[in-house]
């Protein structure tokens, strides 16, 4: 009742990710070959002008449908990703061993422009796993499934307009701490819904109601989960200076949620804000990325109250040998203290795969912790980008668990009142090699703090991987 009464609200107001019109386009729209996270925001019909066609790929990305309608027409894409992963000592040392194992991603997707009021966007994924020992995650293999079926119906112009999105879809939201795709793991989040986007004037807002889809391994066989519900506001719009401001409100009804102290049936309400400044890409200069949320609402006959605050602030030398970039992130997400009757847990909801960087789908989340986090970023020639990171990682209250990035309890509080997870030194390497291909490399150490060797067991956890990618 209580999700029924919310959900006429979700569609007053929330981002477009990419500020891209989802149905129609404009006849002044600048080239842009970008290759987004989100394949459904790139806009291709640039390619009307075959003088604009330079790529091998150029001649699938724009194909007329009907003669002498330039909005009518297909785009096909697609991307692959080769991945192979050793974690030693997973959860450190319940899996005692060096799991070694190899991932592969497929996805390809059709584009369909119906004028400029209607559109249809279908993607494909394919996620296969080998040789690990125990078997795939549900976050590793997908045989072939939909990862995106949705219909558009929009309507407007460019300073104003507003679009109605059903069916199946991809949801990213700010830097990805709460709401994400999951790029990490092998398998990307989809959900099954219905979402409305507008521009009115400087904002971009959406409100969407959905149910995240079950992952299975087989042949088309991800159905919604029906254990969850998902709906919210997200609003944005730019400031001065570059700076962009989120304003947003995300409900989730699950039931059965585990935490430390049990499990009950959860209705989490979510309210939030960020301002960004992007990093900058010609001269030198600072970028941030703030964010605080504040949670409420009910666990069992428990009330909820929670929260987080996330920062990351860097200064980049982009005139600099190397271009080096230095930044630090330093977060903060409440804990819970099951002697009282209000559960303290911060819930991330859908967050990013890789929140903590290098270590991809291992790991603790953010999840009744504090950590900080020093990075340094240089680019070789040749694209080449070399990433160091240290993460230090404590509980914020001691009587609660540790958790993984997903949100499941993963090493329990069971009595002790360390506060010290531990740290993770890690590397990554990076080689764009053109715009279509790329290789990289991970590694990372996790150090077993005070906390994980009394809770045992306690040995370090290592993460290695090699990744190679290509997209078009």
């Amino acid at each position: 009742m209580r999700i029924r009464a919310v959900l006429p609200c979700v569609f007053f107001a929330g981002v477009l990710p990419s500020h891209t019109q989802p149905c129609w386009t404009s006849g002044t729209a600048a080239p842009d070959r970008t290759y987004q996270l989100l394949r459904s925001d790139e806009n291709w019909s640039f390619l009307r002008d075959p003088s604009l066609r330079e790529d091998f790929w150029d001649p699938i990305k724009y194909i007329r449908l009907r003669n002498g309608r330039d909005d009518w027409y297909l785009s096909v894409g697609g991307e692959t990703r080769q991945d192979f992963e050793r974690i030693g000592n997973d959860n450190w040392g319940e899996q005692p061993f060096q799991n070694a194992f190899f991932l592969q991603r497929y996805m390809a997707h059709l584009d369909i422009h119906y004028g400029k009021h209607f559109r249809s966007f279908v993607q494909f994924k394919s996620g296969i796993e080998t040789f690990r020992q125990g078997g795939p995650r549900p976050i590793d293999e997908k045989r072939l499934d939909f990862e995106a079926a949705f219909l558009d119906v929009c309507s407007g112009g460019d300073r104003n307009w507003i679009a109605l999105r059903v069916g199946r879809q991809e949801l990213n939201y700010g830097s990805g701490r709460l709401v994400s795709v999951r790029e990490g793991p092998n398998v990307r989040q989809s959900f099954d819904g219905a979402k409305i986007m507008s521009k009115i004037g400087s904002w971009h807002i959406d409100g969407f109601a959905v149910r995240p889809d079950v992952d299975n391994f087989g042949f088309f066989n991800n159905p919604p989960d029906h254990q969850t519900a998902f709906w919210g506001i997200y609003s944005t719009r730019p400031l001065r200076h570059q700076i962009s401001a989120d304003l947003y409100y995300l409900g989730i009804a699950r039931k059965n949620a585990t935490y430390n102290r049990g499990t009950a049936n959860e209705l989490r309400h979510s309210l939030g804000a960020r301002l960004s400044l992007p990093i900058p890409t010609e001269e030198r200069g600072w970028d941030f990325d703030y964010e605080g949320v504040w949670q409420f609402g009910s666990f069992g006959a428990a009330n909820i109250r929670a929260w987080t605050f996330a920062s990351e602030t860097g200064y980049s030398f982009l005139d600099k040998l190397l271009k080096p970039r230095f930044s630090m992130r330093a977060d903060v997400s409440s804990g819970d203290n099951p002697a009282t009757n209000t559960l303290g847990t911060f819930f991330a909801l859908f967050p990013i795969g890789n929140y903590f960087g290098v270590l991809a789908d291992t790991g603790p989340g953010p999840m009744n912790f504090f950590d900080v986090h020093p990075r340094v970023q240089t680019v070789f020639p040749h694209d080449v980008s070399v990433m160091t990171d240290l993460v230090l990682y404590w509980r914020k209250s001691p009587f609660d668990g540790v958790y993984n990035v997903p949100g499941s309890l993963i090493r329990a509080a069971d009595g002790s009142l360390a506060r010290f997870v531990g740290y993770r030194p890690g590397v990554e390497v990076r080689w764009q090699i053109n715009r279509h291909a790329y290789l990289q490399g991970d590694y990372g150490i996790f150090y077993a703090g005070k906390f994980i060797r009394e809770t045992m067991p306690g040995q370090n956890l290592n993460y290695l991987a090699f990744w190679a990618g290509y997209k078009f």
